[in-house]
């Protein structure tokens, strides 16, 4: 029934979408295997994508070719650039997406990709023979071989919700929990543990005050993720989101129900998310804080579902309607359904290489949840990065791998494989040291060349990066030679408040005033207008940034040349660390357990000292 597989993906979440693709487009044979067709790519939570860091790893994601950014603009009902008032080291793009309409193009953009195969079925364990991975078998019996398996199980691994003092299996609302895998894995070696995450409820729309609310409409200017031209909603058509709070009387009412609370009872074992806490955590934790803000979501364009974002709850669900009914215009609040937590399986992420490999079973890729994080952003880069990999492993080739230089999505792998996790990871731009370089307005100058070389950004993607290269490079020269006197631009400076020009200028001396930027200057003075006309809004902003920050571009290549140095020093894979008596009993143990591939590596794991790394170093130079 089933033929021979390049690469085989389990689970059709944010990680395993991508995965697919991936593998897909890049030239392999892919089934995609789900417990529910119609649930491919389903928002489990907030129907909204990006934000701080995360919007970044989107764009990175479209730069490599992968789907992420194209759905979310052709889906997207509201967008805005979070941080514009920061540095462009720190903005972030957001959209708030249509829920069905997400998943419905994912569905179509994957049933239009050539060499991708689907199957409803839950995959109950894997094909492994002498540590290596040949394929899975199915609920149904079905033994289906591949070169490759990704396993994306998001929250389904023993899944178990909870909703106060009921409990039940399952992965996501009416869908049951997936067995077996967990089981298979800890006897091959694995080490497993237990996460927690959680929803708030969905309620209706039409039942809220919006009156009593604060308005947060999207931006005039829509950038989107995607760098190809995909088409995107006119500014004016955007759905507003509102923003409301909690107070004193939602408190108490939320403290009623604590003695009924799965978290405080101790029936939920799982860490949850830190910085995504529930309702009744913010409580317990800031006690001193009065109130909470919450950020009221419309689902979609053609629905009337709100998703209260900032109301994460496992509480009983009358405690859950009774508090919502003391939120300033939630009085009539009609709920769809109450808000839970849910305890899932996860595989510390030390067990993998950095191509997201299992080092117990070859073949065998883990992503997204399965390896502690939490976000569709982080976890559809994970799924792109295995997919890639699964597909070179399955032709015999090199990985493809990010150094924390290159991408977000190159520090997500390196925290992972280096430091694991003990609660659900996230991403934030403070993680990223050389975050000047990662800016989300050049994922594509960054990675889309290297993707293109090895077969998955597209020769359109590639032709663009070409032409806004060659657009940056010209307005940064006509910048250094353009003369402005100060008759053509002062009534402009002073307007900015900006000094006034006692004699010419060339135009490049004039963008560095902190006040003024390259859009302004042509719409106020002529001869700039006429030199960059020409040129697009995103060729524009390039030059803009790359002119403004040269200093601190240049500083931070020159800090990741010294750090290369670290990384270019391979450790042999023989290297017996058991002899380096010198070295702390921590770092001997962290080192035999991660193994770590360069000197680089091996100073960024989590318990390890500079001392330790010099001694290292030693012994590599003996």
């Amino acid at each position: 029934m089933f033929p021979s597989y390049d690469v085989i993906v389990v689970g059709a979440g944010h990680a395993g979408c991508e995965a697919a693709a991936a593998a897909a487009n890049m030239g392999s044979r892919v089934l995609l295997v789900t417990m529910n067709m119609q649930t491919i790519a389903q928002m489990s939570c907030n129907p909204a994508m990006g934000g701080i860091a995360k919007g970044q790893i989107v764009r990175e994601i479209d730069a490599l070719g992968g789907y992420s950014g194209v759905v979310t603009d052709q889906s997207m009902i509201q967008f805005r650039m979070l941080n514009r008032s920061k540095g462009p080291a720190m903005w972030s793009p957001r959209t708030q997406n249509d829920r069905m309409l997400f998943a419905a193009k994912w569905r179509e953009g994957l049933e239009n990709t050539p060499n991708v195969d689907f199957y409803q079925d839950m995959v109950k364990g894997l094909l492994v023979k002498d540590g290596v991975c040949f394929g899975v078998i199915t609920g149904l019996g079905h033994e289906i071989k591949a070169k490759s398996v990704v396993l994306t199980n998001g929250t389904f691994l023993n899944g178990v919700m909870h909703i106060g003092d009921k409990q039940f299996g399952g992965g996501r609302v009416a869908e049951k929990a997936s067995t077996g895998i967990t089981e298979q894995l800890v006897e091959l070696g694995f080490e497993s543990d237990r996460l927690k995450t959680g929803t708030p409820p969905r309620i209706d729309g039409r039942s809220l005050d919006y009156s009593k609310m604060e308005e947060q409409k999207g931006d005039d200017e829509i950038v989107g993720f995607s760098y190809l031209d995909i088409e995107k909603i006119k500014p004016a058509e955007q759905r507003s989101c509102w923003i409301t709070y909690t107070d004193a009387n939602v408190h108490e009412t939320l403290k009623t129900g604590f003695d009924r609370s799965p978290m405080f009872q101790g029936r939920i074992q799982g860490v949850g998310p830190r910085y995504c806490p529930s309702i009744e955590d913010k409580i317990n934790r800031f006690a001193e804080r009065d109130r909470h803000q919450l950020f009221v979501e419309p689902e979609g364009f053609n629905t009337v579902e709100i998703y209260v974002n900032g109301f994460s709850t496992s509480l009983p669900e009358d405690v859950q309607y009774k508090a919502m009914q003391k939120i300033a215009g939630f009085e009539n609040v009609r709920m769809f359904r109450p808000g839970y937590a849910i305890e899932y399986d996860f595989f510390p992420p030390t067990q993998l290489t950095f191509s997201l490999e299992t080092k117990h079973v070859s073949n065998l890729f883990f992503a997204g949840q399965i390896n502690g994080t939490t976000g569709y952003e982080e976890a559809a880069c994970q799924g792109l990065m295995a997919g890639i990999n699964a597909h070179l492993k399955a032709k015999n080739e090199e990985p493809f791998i990010l150094k924390r230089s290159e991408a977000y999505i190159g520090v997500l792998v390196d925290d992972l494989i280096n430091k694991g996790t003990e609660e659900p990871y996230r991403m934030f731009t403070s993680r990223a040291e050389f975050r000047t370089l990662l800016r989300q307005d050049n994922a594509d100058l960054r990675l889309t060349e290297r993707s293109y070389k090895m077969g998955l950004a597209s020769e359109e993607r590639m032709e663009k990066v070409r032409r806004k290269q060659s657009g940056v490079e010209k307005i940064r020269a006509i910048l250094k030679e353009l003369p402005i006197d100060p008759e053509d631009i002062n009534h402009f400076l002073q307007e900015k408040g900006s000094a006034p020009l006692t004699q010419r200028q060339r135009a490049h001396q004039i963008l560095l005033r902190p006040a003024i930027d390259i859009f302004s200057m042509m719409q106020n003075v002529d001869k700039v207008k006429n030199a960059f006309e020409e040129f697009d809004r995103d060729t524009l902003e390039q030059a803009e940034i790359q002119v403004k920050y040269e200093m601190y571009i240049d500083k931070e290549n020159e800090l990741v040349k010294k750090m290369g140095q670290l990384e270019d020093m391979v450790i042999p894979d023989t290297f017996d660390y058991s002899k380096l008596i010198s070295l702390s009993a921590e770092a001997r143990q962290k080192f035999i357990k991660i193994k770590p591939r360069t000197l680089g590596q091996a100073s960024r794991i989590s318990g390890v000292n500079p001392s330790d790394v010099q001694i290292l170093m030693v012994y590599m130079g003996r």
